[in-house]
């Protein structure tokens, strides 16, 4: 992996990435859990920042660690950065892996409520009665369950690239901040 492009490090090229897409899709995935419409319109869209930001977490990280070797090493502020760093693959992939779950339940949800006529034929024959039933299914649970698993992940994750973000930024500017005075 290249540690510089156009002569600038990698790390703050690639992380401004992450800092853009995980949040969006935290925001879109809070979104898609709670309001169906946005789900509908939006909920593959947000699956897709999701995947495309947790493919870019590990770059940010291990563009992060050669920067900090060319740096040396011996700063708490970057050893903190890159403590939290660390777990923010795993939330990034904990939110692709629950919006994704929710967006399939949805779909399923969708087939089986496009196959069900929603009408109730009684036993004494006088035709279809305009009464809609609704089956109890595993479906509902499961929407619910991924829906919940989505805002939690989706507040977690937007929480954390804030802690990451705001070690990240003391680190730098800190560092300016001295050499300013």
């Amino acid at each position: 992996m290249p540690e510089t492009i156009t002569g600038l490090p990698l790390h703050p090229l690639v992380v401004h990435f992450v800092v853009v897409l995980l949040p969006i899709a935290s925001l879109g995935a809070l979104l898609c859990a709670v309001w169906p419409a946005v789900r509908r319109r939006f909920g593959w869209l947000t699956v897709a920042a999701a995947a495309v930001a947790t493919a870019l977490v590990p770059v940010a990280t291990m563009s992060g660690d050669n920067l900090k070797q060319g740096l040396g090493g011996g700063n708490p502020l970057i050893d903190r950065h890159e403590e939290l760093a660390s777990l923010m693959l795993w939330w990034a992939l904990g939110l692709f892996v629950a919006v994704t779950a929710l967006m399939l339940v949805h779909n399923a949800a969708q087939r089986r409520a496009a196959t069900d006529t929603g009408f109730d034929e009684p036993g004494g024959g006088g035709g279809p009665v305009a009464t809609e039933t609704r089956r109890s299914t595993g479906l509902s649970v499961a929407m619910i369950v991924a829906a919940l698993a989505t805002v939690g992940l989706a507040v977690g994750t937007g929480v954390h690239i804030y802690r990451v973000g705001d070690a990240g930024a003391r680190t730098v500017w800190e560092d300016v901040g001295k050499n300013l005075k």
